[in-house]
């Protein structure tokens, strides 16, 4: 079988300065790597977008190093193998890799992870059964540990950590609370995922919203977008409340702080007042758990307990355009997008 001879790529062009431009990424065609001992030519099928994806592109310093200039953007993908230098990889296999944003990389055949069509769909290693849902499972039950008849509080609610945290505080018997942007993604929120209540962040009364929605305080509050929610959430912490911290997207395209007043001793004054527990966490700080996520969450899906939404962009070529989305809450669900590289006959 002849293999591709180009392959378009999104490179890193500039370096942000706040929300970040189509003209900071460039897509180039260059000649496909030929794969070396080892190794595997792959052909993405679909690429996952996610808003650390914004960090990479920053040269602050961070738990990872950042895309450099001229650099494919990072990120994870389904693809097909083409071609293969290693005997337990075979030719046609659908794995999951860390391919970036291009049609053909060139991946170490041990660094990727042969999935099962007939398991689950493969782009689902990329949202509820991939990083995101371990980060929803790991950080909400390790951290969050919330217990039957506690409230569990989430943002971004309607996204892939989101929806599914507030589905297993459901499981567990906790009162799930989502806060979502628009009345179409907090219907979904009570119709689709079996929330107990949605409160629209960008109601101009949403702290008073929030305030009703959660009459017994707050017990757990997943932490992924900070801002104005976080203040929402602050005066309504219980005592020995628990937040796990995965992100904070509201903040990814600042170029200053916040304007005062000075916070930090409130907070300070309530961490000890309240004893909270407040943890940052990266998901591959529980690597140990991916067996026992995937064996929960991929059941609670055949049994119909849990439920989950793909917003799939069409195209490499619109990668840049829906990423700037993605980090103005424009996607309903975990983003993909459906590069489909053709495979040569």
């Amino acid at each position: 079988m002849p293999l591709p001879t180009e392959n378009r790529q999104f490179v890193l062009a500039s370096r942000p300065i706040g929300e970040p431009k189509p003209s900071d990424f460039e897509l180039r065609t260059v000649p496909v790597q030929a794969p070396g001992p080892g190794e595997a030519l792959l052909a993405t099928q679909y690429l996952s977008l996610d808003p650390y994806m914004r960090g990479r592109m920053s040269a602050a310093k961070s738990y990872a190093r950042p895309v450099e200039i001229g650099q494919v953007m990072v990120g994870g993908s389904v693809c097909e193998v083409l071609a293969s230098h290693d005997p337990n990889l075979p030719v046609g296999a659908v794995v999951l890799a860390y391919g970036g944003w291009q049609d053909y990389p060139v991946a170490k055949a041990s660094e990727v992870r042969v999935l099962d069509p007939a398991a689950a769909p493969p782009r689902t290693a990329l949202g509820v059964l991939g990083m995101p849902g371990m980060t929803a499972y790991t950080g909400l039950l390790t951290i969050g540990q919330p217990k039957a008849g506690e409230t569990v509080v989430v943002a971004a609610a309607t996204g892939p950590v989101g929806s599914l945290v507030g589905q297993i505080a459901r499981l567990k018997g906790a009162r799930a609370v989502g806060v979502a942007g628009g009345p179409e993604k907090c219907r979904a929120l009570i119709e689709e995922f079996g929330f107990d209540a949605a409160v629209d962040h960008r109601s101009p009364d949403m702290p008073e919203k929030l305030a009703a929605a959660c009459p017994d305080g707050i017990d757990v509050y997943f932490e992924n977008v900070g801002g104005e929610v976080w203040s929402a959430v602050f005066p309504l912490l219980n005592d020995f409340a628990r937040i796990p911290v995965c992100g904070l997207v509201s903040q990814y395209n600042a170029v200053e702080p916040p304007p005062g007043p000075d916070r930090l001793p409130g907070l300070m004054r309530a961490v000890l007042s309240k004893r909270l527990t407040i943890r940052g966490f990266i998901v591959s700080d529980f690597a140990s758990q991916a067996r026992d996520f995937y064996t929960d969450v991929s059941g609670w899906i055949r049994e119909g307990r849990i439920r989950y939404r793909e917003d799939v962009v069409q195209g490499l070529e619109n990668a840049p355009e829906a990423f700037i989305g993605l980090l103005k809450g424009r996607n309903f669900g975990k983003l993909l997008v459906e590069v489909r590289a053709p495979v040569p006959a």
